[in-house]
């Protein structure tokens, strides 16, 4: 049960753009309290009422109830919520070796994660800060080659300049979220 209240459910603002991932605990407080409509498999929206009468599909989970249970909410819809959220990429690590397509800027090899480095371009010793302009992903025969000095004292070239990922909001819930429902597909394809 615990499991099933803390999935993950997909919230539209008013537009129908994806706003972020909430949960099935937070996702049925809202429903209940008429802030948002639940949408089914065939995009049809509901209210508390009508969708407490729908009931789980066939191999659906469901939220045990006195008279039966409730249909887990896959995608709810905020009736009010109007703002679409700043799309700010948090530089990680992670992050950073999914914009450089996890090959290293140097030489353009692609090994495995475990050799993969940071490297800042401008060290760190030499006043380098750590920016998304400043970081590249880096095989370790390359970082150990380019050492403390810059790109061009060491002579290596950057494949392509350093920059600030802009992904949108679904494009992080994609990332994110691997085991995606299918009922998410039109929504987050749409944004």
């Amino acid at each position: 049960m615990t499991d099933v209240l803390a999935s993950p459910v997909l919230a539209l603002n008013r537009f129908f753009q994806p706003v972020q991932l909430t949960t099935v605990k937070r996702a049925v407080v809202l429903l209940y309290g008429g802030v948002a409509h639940a949408i089914d498999e065939h995009g049809v929206e509901h209210d508390f009422d009508t969708w407490r009468l729908l009931g789980p599909l066939e191999g659906d989970e469901g939220i045990p109830l006195v008279a039966g249970a409730l249909r887990v909410p896959r995608i709810v819809h905020l009736l009010r919520y109007e703002r679409s959220p700043r799309s700010v990429v948090r530089l990680t690590r992670e992050n950073l070796m999914v914009r450089d397509g996890h090959a290293c800027q140097y030489c353009g090899k692609k090994p495995s994660l475990r050799e993969l480095n940071i490297d800042h371009v401008l060290p760190r010793s030499r006043g380098g800060p750590d920016s998304w302009e400043n970081l590249v992903t880096s095989c370790m025969p390359c970082n150990l080659r380019k050492g403390w000095r810059t790109p061009d004292e060491a002579n290596m070239r950057l494949l392509r300049r350093p920059f600030q990922p802009k992904w949108s909001i679904a494009a992080q819930i994609l990332r994110g979220e691997p085991g995606r429902f299918p009922e998410w597909s039109p929504y987050l394809a749409a944004s």
